[in-house]
């Protein structure tokens, strides 16, 4: 008697398991998968409020409906630069994942806004400065809680996939070089 995969022998003993359960089998295959390629490649993003504005949420005075992205988290902490836009679980609520734009990487000298006690601060090593496109008072960002560590972010926003019209590549390098440091 020839080994035979256990896909295979539920195939032909479909009469046993009947059409449903040979369904229900099929869909309990994916999902693993599934689950490892949400934690490990990528994940949706919803993008609400006001502090990416206006490149991300850009009818947030109009309509009710946030932003979805695609966010990817492989390697999601190596090879950061100016500009990119980074999920990372929120220093004062660790339970809530934030959108920001990196400002600033390590040893980089920064001119901070308001609450921030100082004018101006390095970044230390380990750490980048992010901050809210939707300018100041609008965004709980670096200037509220300083430099984040990188083990916080957990992926890169890169594609915007709904509103449908914005849908597309996030083109971060077109606007790296407008911020001010």
């Amino acid at each position: 008697m020839a080994f035979r995969p256990a896909w295979t022998q539920i195939k032909r003993d479909r009469q046993r398991f009947g059409r449903f359960g040979y369904r229900l089998f099929a869909f309990a295959t994916w999902i693993p998968v599934v689950c490892m390629f949400n934690h490990y490649v990528g994940d949706l993003a919803w993008i609400q409020g006001p502090s990416m504005y206006p490149f991300l949420n850009a009818e947030k005075d109009q309509t009710t409906r946030c932003d979805i992205a695609f966010e990817y988290k492989f390697n999601a902490q190596y090879g950061l630069r100016r500009g990119m836009i980074v999920t990372f679980w929120s220093p004062y609520n660790p339970e809530q994942k934030v959108v920001k734009r990196i400002v600033g990487l390590e040893g980089d000298i920064i001119r901070t806004r308001s609450p921030y006690p100082s004018p101006t601060v390095r970044v230390p090593l380990g750490h980048v400065w992010v901050e809210g496109d939707g300018g100041e008072g609008l965004s709980m960002d670096s200037n509220e809680y300083g430099p984040i560590s990188t083990n916080l972010i957990t992926g890169r926003i890169t594609h915007v996939l709904w509103p449908r019209h914005r849908f597309g590549r996030v083109r971060w390098w077109e606007i790296a070089d407008n911020f001010r440091n």
